[in-house]
């Protein structure tokens, strides 16, 4: 797939000097326009060795206003980033709305070195394709653009570039070992490349291939196209995203839902919660230091109704952990910085190092429950968030995460008892406000929103608890005795 790619392309210094002038200048305008209308810019360059990465990305931070961009490359993962899933860093690099990130190599280095180095096999360098795709596309429906480039060389030409540095002594640090190794591993690495531009070239972040050997060529032909592609991004303007089409399974209305099929009459007697609360803290406090030790770590989140009991199960499971090793993030609405990124940008940045706990008292379910019940999404928003959510709670239980996901169900009339007990206890009272009772008024929506998420995100590797609340004393030990076997499973 390269032979055309390998063919040299010249520009003359004079053409390109005189074309450069005005491109620069139409660089400026687009990343301006890009800006005020708040589309963040992602521009991934990569390519074999000595093609001219290093010159084009340096040639870019000169042409554009480096107030509104960074440059990201990426070594081998710290300490702090092998303990994360392997994309959390890349979340981290993410430039905010209206701004520009460019990526030496981007989230291709490491897959490629793994594959070359062996350290990866064909199988798992399908998958970490198959999660490239997907970031690439949350991303782009997100309204991020996405171009990326590969600088190619032939092995003839890449050995003269190699050469032609080695030869002159202001140069020659650039031709490191690994270069000269790469040198014999051409073959091989252009092999691997192959298939990874194959099945990374997609509609909405297509690779453009590109001859690197002339400098002129390769910057001249490389802003051309990002301002072509600025330009079109600009003529979708606002939306980029179509209409989603039909109806949603939530809309077709049935007698039998999982949540109507919970048993809420389920109870605990105060003495037998007692002694199964201390029997369960105790096997929490002793599995939770081992996870520890091992460097496993855990994600819990719960949702729920308006006082279904979520804050007082979270104070139960951390009063047997080591406050130095767990975290609660109560969700609210996103802050500006939030709004400025895709909105699981947020809960990737929380995410625990190895052996840590995390507990979201809410969490990324917001976009398919509150924002999709209250409109703060669109449908297509909203809609194309199951599948995001699963993918992205799939790299979690990969990266060895213990996963427990909670959703804590009571009737409306225990809602509403409830509401009544905070408003006449002191210390409870601000707990409730306006919005808890004007919640209650779309119970029907929001229960058919939940048993939609339920039914499209309970997978295999992260399976939702239905927890039947009504009584407080069997929801804690349910939800504690779930947290025990994922801990035993675990470890």
């Amino acid at each position: 797939m390269f032979e055309v790619a390998e063919l040299k392309n010249k520009v003359s210094k004079a053409e390109y000097e005189t074309e450069m002038s005005v491109i620069r200048e139409q660089l400026l305008d687009v990343q301006q326009k890009l800006e005020a209308a708040a589309v963040p810019v992602l521009i991934v360059i990569a390519g074999v060795d000595s093609a001219g990465k290093g010159d084009l990305i340096g040639k870019l931070n000169e042409w554009l206003d480096p107030r509104f961009m960074r440059t990201h490359a990426f070594g081998y993962p710290s300490d702090e980033e092998q303990e994360r899933p392997p994309h959390w860093r890349y979340w981290m690099s993410l430039p905010p709305r209206g701004r520009v990130a460019i990526y030496a190599m981007g989230w291709y280095g490491q897959v490629l070195s793994d594959r070359l180095n062996e350290r990866i096999g064909n199988g798992k360098l399908e998958k970490e394709l198959s999660h490239i795709n997907k970031l690439e596309k949350e991303l782009s429906e997100d309204g991020a653009l996405i171009i990326k480039f590969w600088l190619h060389l032939s092995k003839k030409q890449q050995q003269k570039v190699v050469a032609k540095l080695d030869e002159n002594p202001e140069t020659r640090w650039r031709v490191t070992a690994v270069e000269k190794r790469h040198l014999k591993l051409y073959d091989k690495f252009v092999s691997i490349c192959e298939q990874v531009i194959r099945h990374t070239s997609t509609p909405e972040a297509p690779w453009i291939v590109i001859n690197g050997y002339d400098a002129y060529y390769r910057r001249l032909t490389s802003a051309r196209h990002i301002i072509q592609r600025c330009g079109l991004r600009m003529e979708t303007l606002p939306a980029i995203v179509p209409a989603a089409i039909g109806e949603s399974i939530a809309h077709v209305k049935s007698g039998v839902s999982l949540l109507s099929s919970l048993d809420l009459d389920k109870k605990l007697e105060k003495s037998d919660y007692q002694e199964k609360l201390a029997q369960h803290q105790g096997t929490i406090s002793r599995l939770s230091h081992k996870a520890r030790q091992r460097k496993k770590s855990a994600l819990l989140l719960f949702e729920g109704w308006d006082a279904a009991g979520k804050g007082g199960v979270i104070r139960r499971i951390t009063q047997a952990m080591d406050a130095r090793n767990y975290r609660v993030i109560p969700i609210a609405a996103p802050t500006d910085e939030e709004k400025s990124h895709h909105y699981l940008w947020r809960f990737w940045r929380q995410l625990p190092r190895d052996g840590k706990v995390t507990i979201y008292d809410r969490s990324w379910y917001g976009r398919v429950l509150v924002e999709r019940v209250e409109k703060l999404a669109s449908t297509a928003e909203w809609l194309r968030a199951y599948s995001e959510i699963n993918d992205f709670e799939e790299e979690l239980t990969e990266h060895g995460i213990i996963l427990l996901k909670f959703w804590m169900h009571i009737d409306k009339d225990e809602q509403l008892s409830r509401f009544k007990q905070r408003e006449d206890t002191a210390y409870k009272r601000y707990k409730i406000t306006a919005d808890d009772y004007r919640n209650r008024e779309k119970w029907d929506e929001y229960e058919s929103a939940v048993n939609e998420m339920i039914t499209r995100t309970s997978t295999e590797y992260a399976p939702w608890h239905l927890i039947e609340g009504n009584d407080k004393y069997y929801a804690r030990i349910r939800a504690l005795a779930e947290l025990c076997k994922a801990y035993e499973k675990a470890l």
